[in-house]
């Protein structure tokens, strides 16, 4: 059987899926007499722009990012606002932080006590009536004391007048603040729980608590804080180390660009050092987790779980636990061993897809321009990303200050009603539930604008997720544009035309804009109904059954099988669009049908190409995190001294390590487009030619024979 016959069953399934191209003369590559395609999917994008960019400036007309800076206090005042008399009152403290732990936490989301601002937290026990007791032999206590009350507040009110106006906290308790907030200063004393040193502690209303009940308070509060809040703390990490990271950052891309240029020239070593790398930088991973946890089993910091520590003030002491390490420890293991076995089932494709990848060096040689234009998605990347977190906390901070009312026992029935701070003693609802409290909910209101708001959050992320699919589709439909024109050239270089890639970029946006945004509006709906099934999922967490547990896991199965599915057709419907200009639908039924025709060449090279290219992205991101993990924990001294006051090292590390793979994955998918555009004309060409000097292939002999071979290996085993 020669390269060009072709089994009876073979021939039998092409019929099914279309008929096979038939010889052309005058086809020379991308064709240039184009028209406009789905005309209808450009207009709607566009107006869905349009209105985003509407949506921007309404958001900044209304929004105060403010808001999302500062923590407010029950009358909505800012704490360390300049300008304001909190100026100097940059926590917010919680006068009973144990009535977090009532239900209406979760329908109000807020806790059920009176909130100020203060300069410091309390750093010790001390109760009101304490207070005044000593407060007859030494006024200095009221002192202290009153820097956690309301100005209003006097030290001489019976502890039922104290309960009622409301004026100061019954009792205080050691704290240090945590996301601008006091929280409990918890810690251990052989192995038990305490705070200041106490396992149970008087609340000033003649009851004894435990710390286990404090700690449960806190936990609440914490499951209340806004991502907004942490993010201070980040951004003061960020703000600390951004010169590093760009840093890190820049060699990524210096060792992306390094590992592009030698896949040409040594692509077969290279595989070998990617997949060194890679099994060893895990490695190292398993010998670090073994380390740590061998060192706290003969070293033992604490005896608690993660269950007993709860929500902490200091992320770090999770990394105390022996059971953190061991479960990264097996997490790696897991990881090395699936990498290892792929490496040897897989071995006979690896080597075809290194010589898919020879032939793509040689592509990316003759059109070097390609290597650039994962800057300029970034750059588009980066705008969409922007804009849609300006937007967000604009959004959130849009409004004025709404009050609530709080019923500290869960007893009124006006509870969650709308109430005003400056009149509400004097109201009926202050005299119908005696305790009953007027404090800030949120920013709102009753306008049109504030009714809607969110409906426009959701429209926020849903245009965003639809920007950021076309932004990629925009660049694999131009880089196939480009690799095509290599392809479909005769003699290489010399009948490849001027600027291929920015030939094809034009052509998409001029020409294909609509069938662009037709393929990335179904991923972003896909993308949509992703994460309504994760909010869903979050929001009916405490009501789940083992049934709703199961039907969820394959909702998620299935969505995640679906999302890549039309990713994998969409990339082959952009390169047919690049190709022939036809509009998406018809575009993804050529890219289909040409693949089901050829699918046993799509087994043998298409997913084992983009595992040879992952490995490439982990050893890049895994490279750079191991010296950035050395460098921001102060273990490369003699290089470099590392910043030493951070709040959490992992946020830099992080960030170097996910801005590391990203980048290496957008360089890298510049290979990944090339091969699989190559393979797609590759197809194209069998059925167009048949290796004659009337039909010559324009694919390299080397490349036709192997791949030819892969086919019909399974086809004598088959008969």
């Amino acid at each position: 059987m020669n390269d060009t016959e072709k089994p009876a069953d073979t021939a039998s399934e092409e019929e099914d899926f279309g008929d096979p191209r038939t010889y052309d003369p005058d086809f020379k590559g991308p064709v240039s007499n184009r028209s406009c395609t789905d005309v209808l999917c450009c207009m709607i994008f566009l107006l869905c722009i349009v209105g985003y960019i509407v949506l921007g400036l309404v958001a900044w007309v209304h929004g105060d990012p403010r808001r999302a800076a500062y923590p407010t206090d029950s009358q909505g005042h800012f704490c360390g606002q300049k300008g304001t008399p909190n100026e100097n009152k940059t926590i917010l403290f919680y006068f009973n932080l144990l009535r977090c732990t009532s239900p209406s936490v979760l329908l109000n989301l807020q806790c059920p006590t009176t909130q100020i601002c203060v300069s410091k937290c309390p750093e010790k026990f001390l109760t009101y009536v304490e207070m005044q007791l000593l407060y007859t032999k030494d006024k200095s206590h009221w002192e202290d004391y009153r820097q956690f009350c309301k100005t209003t507040a006097k030290p001489v009110k019976s502890l039922t007048q104290l309960l009622l106006d409301d004026d100061c906290p019954t009792a205080i308790f050691p704290s240090k603040p945590f996301l601008q907030r006091c929280f409990p200063d918890f810690s251990t004393k052989n192995g038990t729980l305490t705070i200041g040193s106490q396992i149970v502690f008087q609340d000033g209303n003649g009851g004894t608590r435990s710390v286990i009940e404090l700690r449960d308070a806190a936990n609440g509060i914490n499951k209340l804080l806004d991502a907004k809040s942490l993010g201070l703390k980040v951004f003061e990490d960020y703000a600390t180390t951004w010169y590093w990271i760009l840093i890190g950052l820049m060699i990524a891309m210096v060792l992306s660009w390094i590992f592009l240029i030698l896949l040409r020239f040594i692509a077969g070593c290279l595989f070998w050092v990617f997949m060194i790398g890679v099994i060893g930088i895990i490695g190292y991973g398993i010998w670090h987790c073994y380390q740590q946890y061998t060192n706290l089993q003969e070293h033992p910091r604490s005896v608690l779980t993660v269950y007993d520590i709860g929500i902490q003030t200091n992320i770090s002491m999770y990394f105390e636990l022996q059971q953190t390490w061991f479960t990264l420890m097996i997490i790696l293991c897991i990881i090395e061993v699936i990498v290892i076995l792929m490496l040897i089932f897989l071995r006979n494709r690896i080597r075809v897809a290194i010589i898919l990848l020879k032939e793509g060096s040689k592509a990316i040689g003759y059109v070097p321009s390609t290597l650039v234009y994962p800057a300029l998605t970034f750059i588009l990347l980066s705008i969409c990303i922007c804009y849609w977190v300006v937007t967000a906390v604009f959004l959130a901070t849009s409004g004025v200050p709404v009050y609530k009312v709080i019923a500290p026992e869960g007893h009124c029935i006006h509870e969650n009603q709308t109430c005003d701070p400056e009149i509400f003693n004097t109201t009926e609802i202050a005299k119908a539930c005696p305790g009953a409290l007027c404090n800030f909910a949120f920013y709102g209101g009753k306008s049109l604008y504030h009714q809607y708001i969110p409906t426009f959050h959701v429209y926020n992320l849903f245009v965003f997720l639809w920007l950021i699919n076309f932004v990629i589709a925009l660049g694999q439909c131009a880089l196939a544009g480009a690799f095509a024109t290599y392809y479909w050239a005769m003699k290489k270089p010399d009948d490849i035309p001027r600027y291929p890639l920015f030939t094809a970029f034009g052509r998409a946006i001029r020409y294909h804009t609509g069938s662009l945004a037709f393929g990335s509006l179904i991923i972003a709906l896909i993308q949509m109904f992703k994460i309504v099934l994760e909010y869903l999922n979050h929001r009916l967490k405490r009501t789940e059954n083992t049934l709703s547990k199961f039907l969820q896991c394959c909702l998620r199965c299935c969505f995640w099988c679906l999302e890549n599915a039309i990713k994998f057709l969409n990339r082959n419907a952009y390169i047919m669009i690049a190709i022939y200009g036809r509009n998406f639908c018809r575009s993804a039924k050529d890219a289909f049908n040409l693949l089901m025709r050829n699918v046993l060449k799509v087994a043998v090279t298409d997913e084992v190409t983009y595992f040879v290219l992952f490995l490439g992205k982990i050893l890049v991101a895994g490279s750079i995190g191991v010296l950035a993990f050395l460098f921001f924990t102060q273990r490369l001294p003699v290089i470099a001294q590392g910043p030493a006051s951070l709040n959490y090292y992992w946020v830099p590390l992080l960030t170097v390590i996910l801005g590391s793979y990203l980048i290496a994955h957008g360089f890298f998918s510049v290979y990944a487009m090339c091969v699989e555009t190559i393979f797609i004309c590759f197809c194209e060409d069998l059925e167009r030619n048949d290796g004659s000097t009337e039909k010559p292939y324009f694919i390299t002999p080397n490349l036709h024979g192997i791949l030819i071979k892969k086919q019909l290996v399974p086809q004598k085993q088959k008969e």
